[in-house]
């Protein structure tokens, strides 16, 4: 018995198990899977990608104006701060159709 009693203040002291084991897999509500379109999307629209911040996503629209829209995917490497690991982290992400206009 206070075995079993010394497991229970255990458990409830340190969080014990998850009550929903599909909750505890769960991502988090504001992680997207929509694919972001670098030709047309907004900072703040690139910035939810992951590993991408607010400075990388301005990085990004400013190369676009300067350069033109993005013709490959791949491109996006040529931003500073975002090498083969990152683009590899969001390339089932990124599309880089032509702007709509």
């Amino acid at each position: 018995m206070n075995r079993f009693v010394l497991v229970l203040a255990t458990v409830l002291i340190f969080g014990g198990w998850p009550v929903d084991a599909q909750r505890a897999t769960r991502p988090p509500a504001s992680a997207s899977t929509d694919v972001i379109n670098l030709n047309s999307a907004t900072a703040s629209q690139i910035a939810d990608l992951p590993g991408i911040g607010v400075k990388t996503a301005e990085l990004i629209v400013q190369y676009r104006v300067k350069n033109g829209p993005f013709k490959k995917i791949e491109e996006v490497m040529n931003i500073r701060g975002i090498g083969e690991k990152s683009f590899l982290r969001i390339k089932d992400r990124i599309a880089v159709a032509a702007p709509k206009g």
